[in-house]
């Protein structure tokens, strides 16, 4: 096969998005079929190459006649530029890559090109994605890679482009596969300088490596110019950290573990330059700086790869030989930070870098001693209380009116920010409590200073340097929104710490001990005027103090989740949490808040946005990754903050179903909640009379709907009112066996159900009809069960129209509909009482019921949402019957109410009309015109601005007809009065398969003067196609761009009411006898001069681009 072919014309046209849908009747997750099946080809194609041009050198020129392997990649890798830019792609491409048998395919240089395909390619994409994409790339690499080409460190560096934290936790499956090549290839790859002239006499050439690279680390460099130089990069800590782990965890594998003492001696020997550098901390004032920075970032590194999502610290031989060797060196350690933050030596900006490492630093020591058991007088315990108090003094010192120096302000910016340390310590570990719940210095001084204190530049030392001073002021905004977030953290423990003295009316407290938190107007006021201050990545201790003291901002929170998907999230999970005691038990006090807030449970009920068709594709393809389980290494490291719409609505309905309709309080919440929910669906219903299925009305609408079947059972049956319409309850009294099973004494309402169900048998209407005889059969069969004598008289009448309906002769539309309604599943099999369940609810209804796959919410996400948890003994989560087996059918109800006059009107007959596009996986909401504009741009063809109104013709013959003209000739759009049309198997002969690439758009008869109306409010001139007085000769007729042709019907053509719509009338010029053309034919010669004068206008030859001669 052509290798330029693949990698050129095949990967251009694989960058379509679009192309990797899901297939219609496809499950989210279930991935793209042709995703899929690319994986097999690129598989397929890989392997066909002989073996000798996968070996073959580096890299060959285009014009040698054996392209190598290595070059093929390479050359696939300049489409991946496009391709890894279209996340829905991407996954599939690399999966595909990653399953290329092994071979000695790519050297230093393939090596690079991965790792810049890494580095620059992926930065912007979601993050899931990212992860994965990452993962398979990593797999490409050791599957393909000739390590006799490369050397340990080109690997390290490698791996230094892959995001641990995305990807490369350790016990995951991708770090165990990275172990098992390294020890299976460590003798293999080529030898580097750094390991010829160190290594052991009985460990690997790994191990070689390691210890010498961590010897190199450790060694100050000869670059350290004393107490003015920048902080190290993290890069080499990064490294150095990796490689010791994947070291220790090769040995591990090797020996299985069975040697815990070799374990521990192979680690000690990497790490024992290390801890003879951090216990001299405490003792050597004359180490170099630039050492303690990389001594410390090492530290951190180890501790954080050791323990990035997806490792467990449980069981964890490594991560407990790390931890006390740790231990062993923390009085030194926090001895050496406690002096460093609180004795005025840092006081320049380079050294603000330095205070966030030594926090870093001094909370992990804290963690790791509360891991072994917090004990009083520990070295960590020792070091809080002073530099607790030593932050307070500067912090004092600095608001006392002095000149602000530089060395003075950050030495104030370093002890907000060690403040903001011990708070944060504080609150997630009460063992550091140190002072009781009076307010102290610490409490007094943070309440009275101004919450959005913005620091003065400072004046420069005389020692300062020229470049320090410069670079103070162009950095001063960052730091002094830095200062402003930890006074925001500090503040945030305090409001939780004091939260009984946050006043519960508006009156003023007139000499308030803590202004910050007995004044909580002011501290919002000043919330909000810090949100507009800080960086996005700087405000969630705004968010948390505004959380605490008032929930008023809900609104704008659940406009920007519109945005932002994940915030109403957080708002909805908090606000159960808080209303929620136990699982079992919801108290009478915090429901009482929740009625306050039962706005907030309506929105959370019924929320979720629909997603532009992109936004789509990649929540498809990141369904597909999570599906993938612990296959995807990325699915373990990355943490699931379901921050998906699907999650709000989770968490609103476990908190309705931990509700107790016996308890008092709780039934006035539900029904306050029922009461908003049925004006909800009101004012939906009024909003807009007529509206699609799967439209944003019809979604929220069943939402509406499935909240409440939630929370009726909780109400008295003797308070149930509902409207309904005659097919409803007709559909309902099918299942009077069910409704009347607990009733001993049936006969009487056997009788009135029958008598009401044959009143309804002689309707004029024949939906009303159908759902009548389906009712009879089922009431009549309960008849016959109970031998009712004193229906005989009705026997031979009843069975004779049973018998006749089911006998009915030929294949029109009554039969049809009489089988497929005794298939419908809530004829066939739905159970009301056994099928009453949330499973039913949120996922097989919506699922038989053609709901768009948005709307179906699995069983498995109520019970992964453990938030809010529910009783043990909860058993309404599934179905027991086999309704989740069933297939959607094709039988949509019917809504016609008694009133005979509304059943009359057959436009009128139901709420929901059904708006069918090819695509059926589209957003109901995307503007499909510009989704076929940018489909033909991409095949090369053009579109033009006519659109043909079709919705008076009838004959399917001339609508296929049409449809084929008006694809051929670029319009942008054709409506129909139905779009159902476009399954008669007439039109599908005469439009071959024309419909799959034009806009269709349903305008029914009723609705052509609003669309028409519409369309000239866009700028439309709306051209009629008809003989009258005042008609143009279409030769002399010149089409503006924006045109609509409106077409009359085969034998009426165009009322008068639609006439006087149209701007102009054009009528064909005819020589002969006939009065008439045909509707296609006319249509067909109008959108052909139409775009004959539009061709002619862009200057295009007419006969050449239209293929006509």
């Amino acid at each position: 096969m052509d290798v330029q072919f693949i990698v050129g014309p095949l990967m251009d046209a694989l960058s379509e998005s679009s192309l990797y849908s899901r297939s219609p009747g496809q499950l989210i997750g279930s991935g793209s079929p042709l995703g899929l099946k690319l994986q097999k080809f690129l598989v397929a194609y890989i392997s066909l190459l002989p073996e000798e041009i996968k070996r073959y050198g580096d890299f060959v020129r285009i014009e040698q006649a054996s392209v190598d392997f290595e070059y093929t990649l390479y050359c696939i890798g300049v489409p991946w530029k496009r391709l890894f830019n279209v996340c829905s792609s991407l996954p599939f491409f690399l999966i595909a890559l990653a399953n290329i048998p092994r071979c000695k395919a790519l050297g230093i240089e393939g090596l690079l090109a991965l790792r810049d395909v890494l580095q620059c390619t992926m930065i912007t994409h979601q993050i899931l994605l990212r992860g994965a994409a990452q993962c398979y790339l990593l797999q490409t690499a050791m599957n393909l890679v000739d390590v006799e080409k490369v050397s340990l460190s080109d690997v390290s560096t490698f791996l230094m482009s892959v995001r641990q934290e995305e990807c490369l936790g350790r016990q995951t499956s991708l770090w165990t596969e990275l172990c098992d090549w390294l020890c299976v290839n460590e003798s293999c790859f080529r030898r580097a300088s750094i390991g010829s002239s160190t290594g052991l006499h009985e460990t690997s050439t790994l191990n070689a490596y390691v210890k010498s690279l961590v010897q190199e680390y450790i060694k100050s460099p000869a670059w350290d110019r004393g107490e003015k130089c920048c902080m190290p990069d993290w890069f080499e800590a990064k490294l150095v950290a990796l490689m010791v782990l994947l070291a220790v965890d090769v040995e591990g594998m090797r020996s299985q573990y069975s040697e815990k003492r070799r374990t521990q001696n192979v680690l000690r020997i990497f790490l024992d330059p290390l801890l003879d550098a951090l216990v001299k901390f405490g003792t050597n004032a004359y180490m170099p700086l630039l050492r303690t920075d990389r001594c410390l970032q090492l530290l951190l590194k180890l501790l954080h790869t050791c323990l990035l999502k997806g490792s467990s610290s449980q069981d964890d031989e490594v991560f407990t030989l790390l931890q006390n060797f740790i231990l062993s060196t923390s009085e030194s350690i926090s001895e050496f930070i406690l002096r460093r933050l609180t004795m005025n030596e840092l006081n320049s900006i380079s050294d603000l870098d330095r205070c966030r490492l030594y926090l870093m630093v001094l909370t992990e020591l804290i963690n790791l001693h509360l891991k072994v058991g917090w004990k009083r007088g520990n070295p960590i315990w020792r070091v809080i209380s002073p530099l607790k108090n030593a932050s307070v003094r500067h912090l004092q010192e600095m608001n006392s009116g002095q000149e602000p120096t530089l060395g003075r302000q950050i030495q104030g910016v370093v002890s907000m920010a060690s403040l903001a340390m011990v708070c944060e310590a504080t609150d997630q570990k009460p063992e550091l409590q140190l002072d009781s719940l009076d307010a102290g210095p610490m409490e007094r001084l943070l309440c009275s200073l101004p919450l959005n204190q913005t620091l003065q530049k400072p004046r420069t030392d005389g020692e300062s340097s020229f470049s320090e001073e410069s670079s103070s002021s162009q950095g001063w905004g960052k730091i002094v929104a830095q200062y402003i977030h930890d006074r925001w953290v500090c503040l945030s423990f305090l409001l939780k710490k004091y939260h009984t003295l946050i006043p519960t009316s508006e009156g003023e407290i007139l000499e308030p001990i803590l202004p910050a938190v007995q004044m909580p107007e002011r501290t919002l006021q000043s919330a909000l005027e810090a949100l507009t201050i800080l960086p996005s990545d700087q405000v969630l201790p705004v968010f948390h103090c505004m959380k605490i003291l008032v929930p008023k901002i809900m609104y704008k929170i659940i406009e920007m989740s519109a945005i932002k998907t994940g915030v109403f999230n957080i708002l909805i999970t908090y606000c159960c949490k808080s209303w929620i005691v136990s699982a079992s038990n919801v108290s009478q006090g915090s429901l009482s808040s929740a009625k306050n807030y039962s706005e907030l449970v309506l929105e959370a009920c019924i929320f979720g946005t629909v997603f532009r068709r992109d936004q789509r594709l990649i929540q498809d393809v990141q369904t597909f990754i999570e599906n993938l389980g612990h296959n995807c290494a990325a699915n373990i490291v990355i943490e699931n903050t379901k921050r998906e719409d699907h999650y709000v609505r989770i968490c609103a309905i476990k908190f309705l179903c931990l509700l107790d309709g016996s308890n008092m309080s709780h039934k006035l919440f539900m029904e306050d909640l029922t009461i908003k929910l049925l004006d909800k669906d009101e004012l939906v219903s009024k909003s807009r009379t007529r509206y699609y299925v799967n439209s944003q009305q019809h979604r929220v609408k069943n939402r509406i709907w499935q909240t409440l079947l939630v929370l009726f059972p909780r109400f008295d049956q003797g308070e149930e009112n509902l409207k309904t319409s005659i097919c409803t309850f007709l559909s309902v009294l099918s299942h009077l066996d069910i409704v009347t099973e607990n009733i001993p004494e049936k006969k009487l309402i056997l009788k009135q159900a029958l008598i009401i169900v044959l009143h309804w048998c002689f309707n004029h209407n024949f939906s009303i009809r159908l759902y009548a005889l389906i009712a009879l059969k089922k009431i009549w069969g309960m008849c016959k069960a109970l031998h009712l004598e004193e229906l005989d008289a009705l026997t031979s009448v009843i069975e004779s129209s049973l018998n006749q309906v089911e006998n009915m002769q030929g294949a029109g539309n009554a039969k049809k509909n009489w089988q497929r309604i005794q298939e419908h599943f809530f004829f066939a099999a739905f159970h009301p009482l056994k099928d009453y369940c949330l499973e039913t609810i949120f996922y097989i209804l919506p699922r038989l019921s053609g709901l768009v796959e948005d709307e179906w919410i699995s069983i498995g996400k109520f019970t992964k949402f453990t938030d809010i948890p529910l009783d043990a003994g909860f058993q309404w989560y599934r179905s027991p019957t086999q309704l989740c087996e069933l297939k959607p059918g094709d039988w949509a109800q019917q809504d016609i109410g008694s009133n005979s006059g509304e059943a009359d009107n057959q436009s009128e007959w139901t709420d929901v009309q059904k708006k069918i596009i090819p695509w059926k996986n589209n957003v109901p909401d995307l503007d499909l015109e510009l989704v076929f504009q940018d489909r033909a741009a991409k095949l090369g063809k053009s579109i033009s601005r006519l659109i043909v109104v079709a919705s008076l013709i009838d004959k399917p013959t001339n609508l296929g007809g049409l449809c084929r003209t008006c694809e051929v000739f670029g319009a942008s759009a054709l409506a129909v009065g139905n779009l159902q049309c476009i399954r008669d198997r007439q039109f599908q002969h005469l439009s071959v398969s024309a419909e799959q690439w034009l806009p269709l758009v349903e305008v029914r008869p009723p609705q052509l003067i609003d669309y028409l109306q519409q369309k000239k409010a866009e700028g439309y001139t709306i051209v009629g196609v008809e003989q009258t007085v005042k008609s143009v000769d279409l030769t002399q007729y010149c089409f503006p761009e924006k045109s609509l042709l409106l077409l009359g019907n085969e034998r009426e053509g165009i009322p008068a009411n639609l006439i006087q719509q149209l701007d102009v009338c054009v009528e064909i010029p005819q020589q002969g006898i006939i009065r008439s053309l045909n509707v296609h034919v006319s249509g067909a010669l109008l959108i052909w001069e139409y775009t004959r004068q539009q061709l002619l206008r862009h200057g295009v030859p007419v006969a050449r681009s239209s293929g006509l001669i």
